[in-house]
Parts: structure tokens; C-alpha cells; sequence
């Protein structure tokens, strides 16, 4: 579909939501003048009232003159003079689709690349473009999967997808308009009455009669059988421009394989759901780790660290890419599936370019260091920028670690205090469980309803695994307060905890970890024994 009849669809389903607004107008209007013809009285003027205030969000949604616009993601507004080599590749590759070049470029913090165009009267005359290039991109594609990337992003500009998003974003806007506001209109009813019942039923209570039950159905129907109208043609709507967006894909998909490639363009399709589901990894597990202590990774290595994640786990990465991921397709879907968008592409004959421009992305940018520490500053909020800077990613592990462990409050911390009456230390665990109490402290555990109806060894089975859960992170929490953990931070494992002062003799082959687990095991065995456990501290640190 060319963009001209792209263009002739969009205004006809934009139409249609007029020509329905004015059909339910008319019907309004046509069922005020039936009442004052056939009816008087209160009745009458309660239904045209009525009529009016369902005319209202009818007609406010019409009257919706300016398209909403999108609020520009955070981010770093880089000058040409600021980035010349990106600024560059992307005037080149504009030259190449023959199409004009973004007016701006805004480096974000998302796996993800964009275009958008300020167009006018509804698209019909061009405006200023932008391209929102998200910095973990640069990081992880190759300089030839970015070249796809882009060229993918301007088979927009040159298709007019870009200038007929304003028509299709407003259309969608004054629908949702409509329907929200009937909507709050009905849970406005719906609150009214409950309250209105709820006053009486106390006021029956208060006169020894038995409540009446909060019956709300019927509250609002009017005004939620009108949002149901406009959600229907709501989602006709949606089905037809998506269904439009999916094949705009499909054509910008071509546009990059002709520009930059068959292989390039397979490889990034196949790459950047790798690179957004180990970003997310990244952020959750290594980029966040101190912020529950009010800590920061070195500066610009929130988001720098992420190179070296990748670089680190290259092997599984390689699995991940092999595997595309499988989605499930729905009609309200803006993109194609990835592994259908992929299949098309190497479908295409071979164009002997496979080994074009294999440095990484990033190399484009004049100071990576400088571009990461300025990405946090316009991402990040200001309460977090005021955290305090680790110097290295292994402090920040350990300092994080060890607020989180000083801090620990389980629900075994809870049950000894209350079984015992004094602080809950591992010293006073120990003497609960060489006194043969441990049992009857773990009946004080918020238990599920199996486990709290067993009794002898059957409630012992259940308690045990999540007990010795709660004990090793008791056992970490005292030996992090006497400072004797360290943890090994690693960029392809999880984190490990090392005990350097531990005694040599007093650990087995396998290491101080394994040594751990065998001693929270004797401690919590049918035969109780803490030796084992009292045996890995230190003599200093021992208990009285």
C-alpha cells in the first residue's frame, strides 16, 4: 500500500469516529425531541439532562484540535561538532535511502532505535526529524548492524510513515478521549451508589435491622454503554493501523537490506532481542545492585558496565542468538514477529556483503566515557546522582552486600526475638538448638497451611528447606558484622562469597561454601549439630 492510500485510510478511520460521534449526537437528540413531543413532566427533563451529559465527552472528543504530542525520551542532544563520525554514517546512509537527514540525534539509555517527524496539517507538509539512538545499540551491535539499524529507520522517512503517524496517533488519542472519560463517568455512578447504600445499610444496622447487600450494577450503565460503542470502533481502528505498521515494517526491512546488506540486517534483527533481554539482566543484577544502599557504580559505568558484560558472556550470548524468540502474534501487535521478520530477510539471494564493517558500533563515538557519563546525568534522577560513587564494581558489591546483610530482618530474626525475649543473634540460635528447641521456634514461622498442619518428622520435612534458607542468611548477616565476607565479583558468574578468614582445616576441598552448607545442615538434622557451625568462625569471634 503506497503512502497515498495510506494516507486515504488514515483520514477515513479518523472520519469515522466523527461520523459516529455525530451519529450518537443525532440519536441524542432525536430521543430529547421524542420526549417533549409524547412526554412532560420531570420525566422528561430528567431524560434530556440525561442526553446531555452523555452528549458532553462526545463532544469534547471531537473538539480535540491539536494532536497530542509524545514526550521526548531522556537523554543526550550530541551536535555534529560533538560526534562528527556518527553524525556522519548518518547523513551518508540519509544520502544513500535519498531521503533528508534527522535535524537532531538523541542518544538514549534503550535497547532501542527511532524516528519521528514534527510534520504539519496533519502530515501533509514535512517538519524537524529526530533519530533516538539508544547508546547499549552502539555497545553492542557491530559498526555494519547499526548501518542496517538506521537504514531500517529511514525506509520510514522515505516510505511516509513518519508523516502520517500525527494523523493515526490523533485519531487514537480522541477515541481514548472519548472512552475514558465515560468511563470515569460510570466509576463516578458506581462510587456514588456504593457510598449512598453503604449509609444506609449503617443507618439499618444502627436501628438493630441486618444490612442490605451493596448491589452497584446498575449504576452508570448508560454512560458505560457508551464507552462500549467507542471501544469497538476503537479497536477496528486499532486493527487497521497496526495491520498498516506491520507491513511498514516489513518494507523498511527491505530498505535496510538493500542499503546496508542481507547479513547485516539478519543480524541485527536476530541481535536486538539478545541485547534487550541482557540489558534488562544487566540493569536488575549489576547497574541497581548498591542502590538499596544509597550507592553508585564508578562514574559512567552505570550504563558503561554493560560492554563488559557482553564480552564476558559472549559463549551464552551465541546460544541466544541461535534461538529466535517466539511470539505470539495478535492483531493488535505494532511490529511483526522478529523470527518471521528474520526468515524474510535471508530469504533474499545473497549480495556478498557479509564481511562489510565488522568493528564495533561504538567506536563511532568520539569519547565513549564522556557520552556514558553524560547519559547518566540526563537519565538518572537527581536523588539518585546524589548517591555516593564507589571506585571500583568489586567495592560496590561488597559495600552492598554487606548494608543488605546488616539490615537483614527474616522471619526467623522475628521468631527467635519473640520465642527467646532477647536479640535475635546467632549466638542465641545456637543455644536454642543445642537446648533441642530449635522445632518449637520454627512453629513461630509464618508457615503455609500443609506445613503448619503436620506434626514429629512430617513438620520437619516441611520447615527444613526454607529454615535452612533462613539460617544460612542469618550465619552471613553475623559473619558480614564481624568482617570476615568477601565477595568475588564476576561479570560471567553469579556473585560468590569468599571467607578469608576461615581456617584452612576447618573447610573441605570443595571450599568454604560447601563448608557452610554442610554446617547449617547439621544444625538443622533430625540429631542436631552445631559444632560444625561453631567450628567455621574464627577463635576470636566465637561464641561465649
Amino acid at each position: 500500500m503506497g503512502a497515498t492510500l495510506r494516507a486515504l485510510r488514515a483520514l477515513v478511520l479518523l472520519f469515522g469516529f466523527y461520523l459516529l460521534s455525530l451519529v450518537l449526537l443525532g440519536a441524542l437528540a432525536g430521543l430529547d425531541i421524542a420526549v417533549f413531543t409524547w412526554a412532560h413532566g420531570a420525566l422528561a427533563v430528567k431524560i434530556v439532562i440525561v442526553s446531555v451529559l452523555l452528549a458532553v465527552p462526545v463532544v469534547r472528543g471531537m473538539l480535540m484540535l491539536r494532536t497530542p504530542r509524545g514526550e521526548e525520551p531522556a537523554g543526550v542532544a550530541v551536535a555534529e561538532a560533538d560526534e562528527p563520525r556518527l553524525w556522519a554514517l548518518v547523513r551518508e546512509l540519509a544520502a544513500a535511502t535519498g531521503t533528508r537527514a534527522p535535524d537532531r540525534i538523541l542518544l538514549t539509555a534503550d535497547v532501542n532505535a527511532a524516528v519521528g517527524e514534527r510534520s504539519r496539517l496533519l502530515g501533509l507538509l514535512p517538519g524537524r526529524r529526530r533519530l533516538y539512538l539508544g547508546v547499549p545499540l552502539l555497545t553492542g551491535l557491530t559498526e555494519a548492524q547499526l548501518r542496517a539499524v538506521l537504514a531500517h529507520e529511514y525506509g520510514h522517512f522515505t516510505g511516509g510513515d513518519t508523516r502520517l503517524a500525527a494523523l493515526v496517533v490523533r485519531g487514537r488519542a480522541q477515541i481514548g478521549r472519548v472512552i475514558g472519560q465515560f468511563r470515569a463517568k460510570a466509576d463516578g455512578k458506581v462510587a456514588a451508589e456504593r457510598a449512598r447504600q453503604e449509609e444506609a445499610s449503617a443507618r439499618r444496622v444502627a436501628k438493630g435491622k441486618k444490612a442490605k447487600t451493596v448491589d452497584t450494577g446498575g449504576a452508570g450503565a448508560t454512560y458505560r454503554t457508551m464507552a462500549s460503542i467507542y471501544t469497538a470502533y476503537g479497536k477496528l481502528y486499532l486493527r487497521a493501523s497496526l495491520s498498516t505498521a506491520r507491513a511498514q515494517e516489513y518494507a523498511a526491512d527491505l530498505s535496510a537490506a538493500r542499503i546496508a546488506g542481507r547479513d547485516a540486517t539478519a543480524s541485527a534483527l536476530r541481535e536486538i532481542p539478545v541485547l534487550a533481554a541482557s540489558h534488562d539482566f544487566y540493569l536488575d543484577s549489576y547497574a541497581t545492585l548498591g542502590l538499596p544502599a544509597r550507592l553508585l557504580p564508578p562514574r559512567g559505568e552505570f550504563f558503561g558496565g554493560f560492554g563488559r558484560l557482553l564480552s564476558a558472556r559472549a559463549g551464552e550470548l551465541v546460544e541466544l542468538r541461535a534461538e529466535l524468540p517466539a511470539e505470539p502474534s495478535s492483531p493488535y501487535d505494532s511490529h511483526p514477529p522478529i523470527a518471521e521478520r528474520v526468515r524474510r530477510i535471508e530469504a533474499l539471494p545473497a549480495d556478498g556483503r557479509a564481511e562489510e564493517a565488522q568493528s564495533s558500533a561504538s567506536a563511532l563515538l568520539t569519547d565513549a566515557r564522556r557520552t556514558l557519563a553524560a547519559l547518566e546525568d540526563a537519565v538518572l534522577t537527581d536523588e539518585v546522582l546524589a548517591f555516593r560513587r564507589t571506585g571500583a564494581w568489586e567495592e560496590l558489591l561488597d559495600a552492598s552486600m554487606t548494608e543488605g546483610l546488616s539490615s537483614a530482618r527474616t522471619p526467623l530474626h522475628r521468631a527467635l526475638a519473640d520465642f527467646t525475649g532477647q536479640p535475635p543473634t546467632l549466638t542465641a540460635l545456637l543455644e536454642v538448638i543445642d537446648d533441642g528447641r530449635l522445632w518449637v521456634l520454627a512453629e513461630r514461622l509464618p508457615l503455609s497451611e500443609q506445613a503448619a498442619a503436620a506434626k514429629g518428622r512430617a513438620f520437619r520435612e516441611f520447615v527444613r528447606p526454607r529454615l535452612g534458607e533462613l539460617l544460612r542468611t542469618m550465619v552471613l548477616a553475623e559473619f558480614s558484622a564481624r568482617s570476615l565476607l568477601h565477595w568475588e565479583f564476576s561479570w560471567s558468574r553469579p556473585a560468590t562469597v569468599r571467607l578469608p578468614g576461615w581456617a584452612s582445616q576447618n573447610t573441605p576441598d570443595d571450599g568454604p561454601e560447601a563448608a557452610l552448607e554442610a554446617a547449617v545442615a547439621a544444625a538443622l538434622a533430625d540429631h542436631p549439630d552445631t559444632a560444625p557451625l561453631r567450628a567455621l568462625l574464627p577463635p576470636a569471634a566465637q561464641p561465649a
